[in-house]
């Protein structure tokens, strides 16, 4: 984020096909808030799976391309879960813009999911603004959460979890 903006200046934008109509829409409202957007697709309506999308925002979030980023899908769940799955990544749905802001300011979110089948496309601005206005605050109490966020993930990438798996997972 630029000291002149309140927004970031990139974002990776995604979504599948149920997201199409709004992720353009978005797309165009982000460039004319003076935003890079790195469209991440899908490009048309056709039919297409969701963690596709998920996983290239995330990646350009992760090598420093994007600041942030915005998945949109039906619903937002997919899309939501399929970007927690990649380390370094915390996505959340939100479809009111205290929880957008605050899911920044506290969490340190790094990737808003939204689902185009259950808000409209104004909510989806006033969200998405709240979003990019937020910054993470690093309050003691906040940072002790996260560094615990971060370290349930460094302990699942190294296995930790593994031995509470059922055999039929």
């Amino acid at each position: 984020m630029s000291l002149s903006s309140p927004y970031p200046s990139s974002i990776a934008l995604g979504g599948d096909h149920a997201g199409f109509d709004m992720k353009t829409s978005l797309a165009d409202y982000l460039r004319s808030l003076q935003i890079e957007v790195f469209d991440c697709g899908t490009h048309s309506a056709d039919p297409c799976d969701f963690p596709d999308f998920a996983e290239k925002v995330a990646i350009e979030i992760l090598s420093g391309r994007a600041e942030r980023g915005i998945l949109v899908c039906g619903s937002g769940v997919g899309v939501s879960v399929a970007a927690n799955k990649i380390p370094g990544i915390r996505a959340s749905l939100c479809h009111d813009s205290y929880s957008a802001r605050q899911g920044v300011e506290h969490d340190d979110m790094n990737i808003l999911c939204i689902g185009a089948r259950v808000i409209g496309p104004e909510l989806a601005m006033e969200v998405i603004r709240a979003f990019l206005r937020a910054r993470y605050s690093p309050q003691p109490r906040h940072q002790a959460r996260l560094d615990k966020l971060l370290d349930i993930e460094r302990r699942g990438m190294q296995g930790d979890f593994d031995k509470y798996r059922s055999n039929g997972n």
